[in-house]
């Protein structure tokens, strides 16, 4: 598997801005029942956010709400110091959900192609070499409805690597990944955050955090 080469930084303004990622009193609700919130946190570039709990406890529906997919009950969400309209939310957030959001008869490559088309591509980093990182070189042709899960999460973290976002959403990414493959979550968080990026993670407690600057967030069943 090719290296993690150092990439072109995020589109952070300044690392001496606001933080990266910030929420106050968020909070959401289903059917008038509590889900999470309200939460307080901030994720400033170079660090992660471990967001830890059972299942049910909220973890998928905070990372929605962050990345726009569902509108919190209460709070409010800021990106560098600024509100987080949609087209921010756009530019700054790339989401790795548990959907692989793949095109199924579409190669693995077509594909990455694709996926830069609609969400950009950082520079100097091609499809081709993201899938030789993540281990997929080969595969360039095979269409993703013949990869198997660990493979397709594989091909969601080469679009991970392309965006051009500064703030990683991952939700369960070690999920369906063999040793080898929860390593490179590891490596692939860590030199994103090196270049200035952040990252917000989900995870049941499982998996140990990636060996970066990490802030925890435990959260619970609501009563």
């Amino acid at each position: 598997m090719p290296p993690l080469e150092p990439r072109e930084p995020p589109m952070t303004e300044s690392l001496q801005a606001p933080a990266l990622l910030s929420a106050r009193g968020l909070a959401f609700a289903r059917n008038e029942s509590p889900v999470f919130g309200p939460l307080d946190f901030d994720v400033d570039a170079g660090e992660a956010l471990l967001v830890q709990g059972d299942n049910g406890a909220g973890k998928t529906t905070l990372l929605r709400v962050l990345a726009g997919l569902l509108q919190a009950d209460a709070g409010r969400v800021e990106i560098e110091g600024r509100p987080a309209e949609p087209a921010l939310r756009a530019r700054a957030i790339a989401f790795l959900g548990h959907l692989p959001a793949l095109k199924a008869d579409l190669t693995s490559l077509e594909n990455l192609q694709f996926l830069c088309g609609l969400h950009g591509r950082r520079r100097g980093q091609l499809p081709a070499a993201a899938m030789a990182i993540v281990g997929l070189a080969g595969y360039e042709d095979t269409p993703a409805r013949q990869l198997s899960a660990g493979q397709r999460k594989r091909l969601s973290l080469a679009r991970m690597w392309l965006s051009p976002a500064p703030l990683w959403l991952l939700d369960e990414p070690y999920a369906n990944l063999d040793l080898e493959g929860l390593e490179l979550v590891n490596r692939m968080v860590q030199a994103h955050l090196r270049a200035g990026g952040a990252a917000v993670l989900t995870t049941h407690g499982a998996y140990a955090a990636p060996p970066v600057r990490t802030r925890l967030l435990p959260l619970a069943r609501a009563a």
